[in-house]
């Protein structure tokens, strides 16, 4: 069975040897000496903003808009992963759709702007795949229009625009740590930000409130990463450019194989981008050969995954807005297996049957 993605692990010995600080230190959760290590150790290592590490890649999103003290309307994609809208509506925020840019698959920042109400409050825009927004143009139009930026970066872990890394960008800015990521700390996530005090709120909301031990600042929950998740993600950072580089090339061997096939479409990178290799998105003319392209790789014990579907607006728990664009293409993409070692012969094997199929 060869499946759309497989964890990469570092050599046991490796991490046993990371962990066994906290071991000897009989510390394992609390932002331990691990903990306090990734974070340093990752923003040296991207040069981004502050980071805080958390437990899941969900709940920087909902602590975020909980400390941006974010109400009524939030702006928002429907091509995204669940989570996206899901912790708008947990946090008792309604979502508002803004279709999607056909070629890049981002939110178009070109229809932001009519979507805009005295209600709204912010924008939650997605990197998708890797591929950052058009973070100049939401930008301006945040701050003609007062609002909060909150990115979606889950993908993102290592992507640079114009030489920085896209973590910079918005208020806050959120990443996946789950172990389907190019970098992982087996569950696990973080927040950035270049605000000190929007970075104060944020840590605090994720330590249950606290203000020291015995007062609070307000409000909070835990979303503290452990040092278990900490010394995994220790272990595989030193390993984050072999295996960007060996993904990097999957990709391109995929696209030498397949771009030839006129039925089938690229997703588009924005200029002056830096990618990681953190999936590789195709997009079919037609649902039907999508699905006929799925059952083939299937039968052969090959297991993609349609990502992102279904489109957003589309959710029992929201209002229904009509989304065209986003519609048709959550319909017609699949990601394609990519993984680290992946070998040259099942990405040959891969290209024949959607070769053969089509």
């Amino acid at each position: 069975m060869m499946n759309v993605t497989k964890t990469f692990l570092p050599p046991m010995e490796e991490y046993q040897k990371i962990l066994s600080h906290a071991w000897d230190k009989h510390w394992i959760t609390n932002r331990g000496d691990l903990v306090l290590r990734l974070e340093k150790e990752i923003a040296s290592y991207l040069k981004t903003a502050p980071i805080i590490a958390m437990t899941n890649g969900t709940l920087p999103i909902q602590i975020a808009i909980k400390a941006l003290e974010l109400k009524g309307e939030i702006i928002t994609t429907p091509f995204s992963y669940v989570a996206t809208t899901s912790s708008i509506v947990w946090e008792g925020c309604k979502p508002i759709f803004v279709d999607i840019h056909p070629e890049y698959l981002t939110i178009d920042e070109t229809k932001i702007e009519q979507a805009i109400t005295p209600y709204t409050s912010a924008i939650l825009a997605t990197h998708v795949y890797g591929n950052p927004c058009n973070v100049e143009a939401i930008e301006k139009i945040a701050k003609t229009h007062g609002l909060k930026v909150i990115y979606d970066a889950a993908h993102c872990f290592g992507v640079t625009y114009k030489g920085r890394s896209v973590f910079n960008y918005g208020d806050v800015s959120t990443c996946s740590f789950h172990a389907t990521k190019v970098f992982h700390t087996g569950e696990g996530g973080a927040l950035f930000s270049n605000d000190p005090e929007i970075i104060n709120a944020l840590f605090y909301h994720h330590n249950f409130g606290h203000k020291g031990h015995e007062s609070f600042y307000g409000i909070g929950v835990n979303a503290k990463m452990s040092e278990l998740q900490a010394a995994l993600g220790l272990a595989i950072l030193p390993y984050f450019e072999k295996i960007k580089s060996n993904r990097l090339s999957s990709i391109a061997f995929y696209k030498e194989h397949l771009d030839d096939i006129a039925s089938i479409q690229f997703p588009k990178t924005r200029e002056h981008v830096s990618e990681n290799g953190a999936y590789f998105p195709i997009v079919f003319d037609t649902e039907t050969r999508l699905l006929n392209i799925v059952k083939a790789l299937n039968d052969n014990s090959i297991v993609p995954r349609r990502y992102f579907y279904p489109s957003l607006n589309k959710l029992p728990y929201v209002a229904y807005q009509e989304m065209p664009i986003s519609e048709s293409i959550s319909k017609r993409i699949v990601c394609l297996p990519l993984y680290y070692g992946m070998d040259q012969d099942d990405l040959r094997h891969i290209c024949k049957i959607i070769k053969d199929s089509v």
